[in-house]
């Protein structure tokens, strides 16, 4: 069904605009002024292009390692649209293989049947290093096999991210996963700078939530983090919560690296969009949070209660971007990352309305996802 939309701003992913005409037709936008047959419908705010997230492990109280169906994924994608999120890659930390089979079920059913922002899937391990495993069951990290390729090669997964450890993946497989259209980003991992540098000739293009459970950079040894800041191609996901990532560290990551390469994450879990007293288990291990930040009882950062909202909101206020950069760091650079920038990550006529209305404050009002309105305060 036809619409238009006319808020205060409209954000292209470029430039804002004051009072621009939205129309959109059957998920998409065609055109930016009103159609003579359709009577426009104002809404107040700032209309911008929807947050993508690539590596949402939970929300809503659901956990994906925990319950591998389609309902979890929707529980999850709902409870990211009420911040902004209409793109998300549904992630499974490391786990068996059984566990991975269902996960990879479940998202190409999700796919299959259309639901809301799932764009594919983020396996993140298990093929990870032991001294950087975080909060990944060291029971399950193990070297990559047959079973493994065969769950990541599959082709019914739309977006296929796979984080793995490089020291513990030959540079032929990194090869082969790329050659099935797999993007591989490096974390997890206490490699040295020369393993790193193979595995991006390799074909890795990404790096998972930078600085953390990665060999860090010093004078001497660059490490993992060296050498994702000094690659001109490869893209960062960069999780700005003020407790993951001191802010200098961030600015610093933003500033060396290409305009582009620095993509917004929340390594989200189950609290996202529940009560503020909200805990969790994790691998039988209790994941308590504290206000804006999950520790196990073991004393890791367990993941996130991160938002796109919010992170994007953070990179305004603690690392004092510039407001149209910080949403295309969570809109633009994560669709270029994806491959998906021809379809979503900026409002341009063509593409689909995948769309965010944020007040005064900043904070989500709606939501659309090829122009339905999934979220609205």
């Amino acid at each position: 069904m036809k619409q238009t939309l006319i808020a205060d701003q409209v954000f292209d992913g470029e430039v804002f605009h004051q009072n621009l005409p939205v129309t959109i037709d059957d998920g998409h936008i065609i055109a930016f002024d009103t159609v003579a047959d359709i009577k426009p419908v104002r809404v107040n705010g700032t209309l911008v292009p929807g947050f993508i997230d690539i590596q949402v492990n939970g929300g809503g109280g659901a956990l994906l390692n925990a319950d591998r169906s389609v309902k979890c994924i929707e529980t999850i994608g709902r409870a990211h649209a009420q911040f902004g999120t209409t793109g998300f890659l549904p992630t499974l930390i490391t786990d068996d293989i059984d566990v991975m089979r269902t996960a990879a079920d479940a998202v190409a059913q999700s796919l299959s049947e259309g639901s809301d922002g799932v764009l594919g899937v983020h396996f993140e391990g298990p093929h990870l290093s032991v001294p950087k495993k975080g909060v990944h069951p060291q029971s399950h990290i193990r070297r990559i096999s047959d079973a493994e390729l065969d769950v990541f090669c599959r082709k019914d997964l739309g977006v296929k991210v796979v984080t793995l450890a490089p020291e513990n993946v030959s540079v032929e497989v990194i090869k082969a996963l790329v050659a099935e259209d797999v993007r591989v980003c490096l974390g997890h991992s206490n490699a040295d700078y020369d393993t790193v540098v193979a595995a991006l000739k390799a074909g890795a293009t990404g790096f998972t939530h930078l600085y953390n459970a990665m060999s860090p950079m010093g004078s001497r040894e660059p490490g993992m983090v060296g050498a994702a800041i000094e690659s001109r191609d490869a893209w960062c996901g960069l999780i700005v919560d003020g407790h993951h990532v001191h802010a200098a560290a961030a600015k610093v990551a933003i500033y060396a690296k290409p305009k582009g390469k620095v993509m917004l994450v929340t390594d989200a879990m189950p609290p996202v969009g529940m009560a503020q007293d909200a805990s969790f288990e994790l691998f039988g291990t209790k994941v308590i949070r504290d206000g804006d930040r999950l520790n196990a009882i073991t004393g890791e950062l367990a993941g996130c209660v991160l938002d796109m909202a919010q992170a994007v909101n953070n990179c305004v206020s603690m690392l004092g971007l510039e407001f149209g950069e910080a949403l295309r760091m969570a809109s633009l650079y994560p669709a270029l990352f994806i491959g998906q920038d021809s379809v979503r990550g900026t409002l341009k006529v063509g593409k689909k309305a995948d769309m965010v209305l944020l007040d005064s404050q900043r904070q989500v009002t709606r939501t659309y996802i090829g122009g339905k309105l999934v979220y609205q305060i």
